[in-house]
């Protein structure tokens, strides 16, 4: 079978969903590979390197499987194979117009943000390697943009103090925000209304801000906050991030709005010449103020709402989203065959679509269709 890799139509996008040396696992084991030209130019990955490992160069692939980063738009969804597979961060409630055209043409839909969190998952979590990259790339975004220094520095001019740094949100991009502003030298501070967040952001080099607003929910994931509660964190946040010369906000939510974490009050309390740097910009942001892509300045304080963060590290963020999908996609089929085990809970988890139903819930709702529940396939016995 064959496996139709392509280059992102997504603007500013520099990732590629599977590198040479990802295309050489996939020949290995029996499938052919079509990379449309240039798919993997921008990470550093030029058309002889994916020739060298025995892909082949097409202007437009066609595939029974096709891979991307991005979803699709609703006009490449129509260009696809009927009854493929198809694989990529399509966060189907927000590509819902995409979903309807690719269960239009009975495609198997995978979405890498339906992933279960369970142990067995983490080697194909493709939410966490590129939440890594974003939280890593906030925190060097946020010591580039600081007029300040970010370590303690004892110089003939006089002592400098570390900079005052603020990580709201302590998921994986969260720890990794917090691990490499210490690594600049910064003071950190860390809040999350998980509990079991205290303990991870302490490992990272945090102190951990309690606020007594807690929220936890099954699985490690926080619920949503109810009014009162909301207001309550609020209030007890003014302090913390006036404090601060520098705000990191990581809170998203997959296939939602990200919650807003900082309001227009809490930035005009804050010091001129601070910053927040808001990581959840593609999402709506979690200060009010901010604006996808842009640089606001208020009371001196300056908003910077990142967009898509791996995209600034196209090379490493494509090679860990590329081991993410080898080891999805081993689930979904080997040997050059496609052969889902319908019994596994991963496999089940991830898609959205299948046979021209809809399969999960909440896409199901939104579209205003059956829902049809995935059902596991008796295996006969011995």
């Amino acid at each position: 079978m064959k496996i139709a890799l392509f280059k992102e139509s997504r603007p500013g996008e520099t990732r590629v969903a599977l590198t040479p040396d990802a295309v050489k696992a996939l020949v290995t084991d029996g499938w052919q590979v079509d990379v449309q030209s240039d798919a993997g130019a921008l990470a550093h990955f030029n058309n002889e390197s994916y020739e060298a490992v025995g892909a082949h160069i097409v202007d437009e692939p066609s595939g029974d499987v096709t891979i991307r980063v991005n979803a699709p738009s609703v006009d490449e969804a129509t260009r696809l194979s009927e009854g493929s597979l198809h694989l990529s961060f399509l966060s189907p409630l927000l590509s819902l117009d995409v979903v309807k055209a690719l269960n239009e043409r009975r495609v198997t839909v995978l979405s890498f943000d339906l992933l279960p969190r369970i142990s067995r998952a983490q080697y194909m979590d493709a939410l966490s390697s590129q939440s890594t990259v974003s939280g890593y790339r906030a925190a060097l975004a946020a010591a580039t943009q600081l007029d300040r220094f970010f370590p303690l520095l004892t110089t003939a001019a006089g002592t400098i103090r570390p900079a005052k740094v603020l990580v709201m949100g302590v998921g994986v991009a969260g720890l990794q925000a917090i691990a490499t502003s210490r690594r600049l030298g910064a003071k950190v501070r860390a809040y999350d209304v998980r509990t079991a967040a205290k303990e991870e952001a302490e490992s990272a080099g945090a102190v951990f801000v309690q606020l007594g607003v807690t929220a936890d929910a099954v699985g490690g994931y926080a619920r949503e906050l109810t009014d009162d509660e909301r207001a309550q964190q609020q209030a007890a946040l003014l302090s913390e991030v006036a404090g601060s010369d520098v705000v990191i906000t990581t809170a998203a939510v997959p296939g939602r709005k990200a919650p807003i974490l900082v309001t227009t009050a809490m930035v005009e309390a804050m010091s001129e010449g601070s910053l927040i740097i808001d990581m959840a910009a593609d999402g709506g942001g979690n200060c009010e103020l901010t604006k996808a892509g842009e640089i606001v300045e208020h009371h001196g304080v300056r908003i910077v709402g990142l967009t898509n963060p791996p995209a600034e590290m196209g090379t490493h963020a494509s090679f860990m989203y590329a081991n993410n999908v080898l080891k999805l996609l081993a689930l979904f089929g080997a040997k050059g065959e496609l052969a889902p085990d319908w019994n596994d809970e991963i496999v089940i988890g991830v898609t959205v679509a299948h046979e021209g139903h809809i399969n999960h819930a909440a896409t199901a709702e939104a579209l205003g269709v059956d829902y049809v529940a995935i059902t596991p396939v008796a295996k006969e016995s011995e």
